[in-house]
């Protein structure tokens, strides 16, 4: 399927029915295009109560009431270190009273050596990625293989490290707060180059082999998260070809109708996560909704 057989609709009143009236959600990657997009998307929807935005650059996020950003690179340490803190303080110091006795129930359920979990984000989107990059800093320039003559370790490395690590850590971040009984859905953006059974042409080797790495940590992360909360769903969603500037130097062999807007895209992905029950957690899906083997 293609844009011009699923036409664009603005996401339904009931698109995340399961998640709570006002849930908060977290958007990593929030200055990219399609990142940018599903903050504008959740920021407009009735059911979203406030949006917690990470990006490397936080000027170009929208001015909005019930948007707070932080400026970090979550491929550093330093990085991860400050949006836990930034999490702690979003999630957890609300100060409201209506929160304190239900703390207190949660509190009770733990064991007394064992960390109480703080509020999680109901739902959590990870949209960075990683295919091409100028040199900066200390990374070299990189570029899809098109031989095996062409690998290169820090390439690989990097790629590996955006793609598939920081989502993984970004998770493992989360992990105590996921131990909540309540409906929640963590989607990382993936890509179908990353199918190891759809792979026919060669070529890409790390970008290939990043996005195949994260879909198995996310893939473990799911069996695990499934025996703390049976209620979560975590997704890896391919994108399709879309306008950014991640796809910018390929786009002149893609036709026309198979070449998605932004917004297009994050309306679709949203509606896919949102449909979902926890009985696909674990699941690769493109943006149509339709299932992609591994």
């Amino acid at each position: 399927m293609t844009e011009s057989t699923l036409k664009d609709q603005p996401l339904a009143a009931d698109t995340f029915a399961r998640l709570p009236q006002g849930f908060t959600a977290l958007v990593t990657g929030a200055g990219g295009g399609i990142g940018r997009a599903m903050l504008e998307e959740l920021l407009a929807h009735e059911r979203c109560g406030r949006v917690l935005a990470v990006s490397r650059d936080v000027s170009r996020l929208p001015a909005h009431p019930a948007l707070a950003s932080l400026q970090a690179d979550l491929t550093t340490d330093e990085g991860m270190a400050r949006l836990a803190d930034w999490l702690r303080e979003q999630l957890d110091d609300t100060g409201q009273e209506e929160n304190k006795e239900k703390e207190n129930k949660e509190k009770e359920k733990h064991e007394e050596n064992e960390p109480r979990p703080g509020q999680p984000p109901a739902l959590t989107l990870n949209t960075m990625g990683l295919l091409h990059e100028e040199a900066f800093e200390q990374h070299a320039a990189l570029w899809p293989e098109k031989r095996l003559e062409d690998l290169d370790m820090a390439a690989l490395t990097r790629l590996h490290q955006v793609n598939a690590f920081v989502p993984a850590l970004l998770l493992g971040m989360l992990a105590p707060r996921l131990r909540r009984r309540t409906p929640l859905i963590f989607a990382s953006l993936s890509a179908r180059v990353g199918s190891i059974s759809d792979n026919r042409s060669g070529g890409w080797y790390a970008y290939r082999a990043s996005k195949a790495s994260h879909n198995m940590l996310l893939k473990t992360a799911a069996i695990e998260i499934a025996r703390r909360n049976p209620e979560a769903v975590l997704v890896a969603l391919h994108p399709g070809t879309t306008d950014t500037g991640l796809s910018a130097p390929f786009q002149a062999r893609v036709p026309e109708h198979k070449l998605f807007t932004p917004g297009y895209v994050a309306r679709r992905l949203l509606r896919v996560a949102g449909e979902l029950s926890p009985e696909d957690s674990g699941g690769f899906r493109d943006w149509a909704g339709e299932p992609i083997d591994w």
